[in-house]
């Protein structure tokens, strides 16, 4: 009986769908049984669109249909917590299990925090992330490092340090640490994340840790919570998914992973913040001044969601008709969202005068965080 805290393998019993799935297709089973066993009502997941640089946000109702949301996207950088806030007033009744990366994960707690979403009806199976890339990049870093023609590009994955693409006559991998020198690979937020593995999901799942010869068709997956064990146990019993206890060493090797991983993350912090610090309100008025007012920014964000309204009121701090925006503006949406910033990068993806905002955002959170840690204990999650 799986409980809060086992450590297992896992791997579906389709056939067809582990030839199709990536690390045995353990997430997409639980989805489909989640559905069929009428645990939820929908699913909220992600299917390629007409290229693996497009990811399109999907509801899914019918398990068979989750077939097509088998598989990794890196180079989608859609929020999810976002979509499901945009959507929370239909699904307010709803159930729903949904595919959480970090960040993701993070929004939907913000969300529940301001009572815009409802954490007993849903559930989170959470995926190792290492980060994505933005698909702008990523066809710009395919064709210009790689040598390749983006548009032959068919599969494309992050493993043991490398961005790897599979293409019509072959496949090529390429550091990640030598693609990031050079200007390309993940965005930016994603190399400051500390938050690799989404434990406070119901399940945490990946292929960090997965040795011998179930590597590449199993899962790992971190049971979190009682819910995701009840999920793990039923889909088990259905004979739709198999388990095994996770191999002790791939446990320690899963761990070694993750703590490289948020070295990274300081190291990337270090770089990006250290720089910022002297010049921080200097830099943001300057940035800033090619604001064009769209308020791109607000209405991606999975923080700002109870605020965006008032945010658009005409007053002294945001005047219509005149741009750039007042520097009032900014500094109000930072102390805003500030305390808060998750770190998903969406405010600066978004933003069409490529204004570095979650850099700025990022670099406050992290500082505040520094100074309320030490009296209240390690928060909840450290994005």
């Amino acid at each position: 009986m799986a409980k809060k805290g086992d450590m297992l393998y896992a791997w579906t019993n389709d056939a067809g769908l582990a030839k199709k799935a990536e690390c045995g297709g353990a997430v997409t089973e639980l989805l489909k049984y989640a559905l069929e066993s009428k645990t939820v009502d929908a699913v909220l997941a992600v299917k390629r669109g007409v290229d693996l640089y497009d990811a399109v946000p999907v509801i899914v109702t019918k398990a068979k249909e989750l077939d097509a949301c088998a598989g990794s996207l890196h180079c989608g950088t859609l929020l999810l917590s976002r979509i499901a806030a945009e959507y929370a007033p239909a699904l307010a009744n709803k159930k729903i299990a949904m595919v959480v990366k970090g960040c993701d994960m993070m929004g939907i707690l913000e969300l529940a925090k301001r009572n815009i979403v409802n954490l007993d009806n849903i559930i989170m199976i959470g995926v190792n992330c290492g980060g994505s890339v933005n698909p702008t990049t990523a066809r710009r870093m395919i064709k210009d490092v790689y040598g390749v023609d983006p548009n032959s590009v068919h599969k494309e994955e992050i493993d043991k340090g490398q961005f790897i693409i599979e293409y019509e006559g072959g496949h090529k991998g390429i550091s990640v640490d030598e693609l990031e020198e050079a200007g390309y690979g993940r965005r930016s937020n994603c190399r400051r994340c500390k938050v690799k593995i989404p434990r406070q999901a119901d399940l945490a799942c990946g292929n960090w840790g997965v040795l011998g010869d179930k590597a590449g068709k199993a899962t790992f997956v971190e049971v979190c919570s009682e819910k995701g064990a009840k999920l793990l146990k039923g889909a088990v019993d259905a004979k739709k998914l198999a388990t095994e206890p996770a191999n002790p060493k791939g446990v320690e090797i899963r761990a070694k992973v993750e703590n490289a991983m948020l070295k990274l993350g300081d190291k990337w912090r270090k770089h990006d913040f250290e720089a910022l610090a002297p010049v921080l309100w200097e830099t943001i008025a300057q940035e800033t001044s090619r604001c064009m007012k769209c308020y791109a920014c607000i209405d991606h964000c999975p923080v700002c969601v109870t605020r965006a309204d008032k945010f658009k009121q005409p007053d002294m701090m945001v005047r219509h008709g005149v741009i750039p925006a007042d520097q009032m503006f900014h500094l109000r949406r930072l102390a805003h969202i500030s305390d808060s910033c998750i770190n998903c990068g969406q405010c600066e993806e978004c933003c069409p005068s490529e204004i570095p905002l979650a850099l700025f955002s990022h670099a406050i959170r992290t500082e505040a965080d520094k100074l309320f840690e030490p009296k209240l204990g390690k928060p909840a999650y450290t994005n």
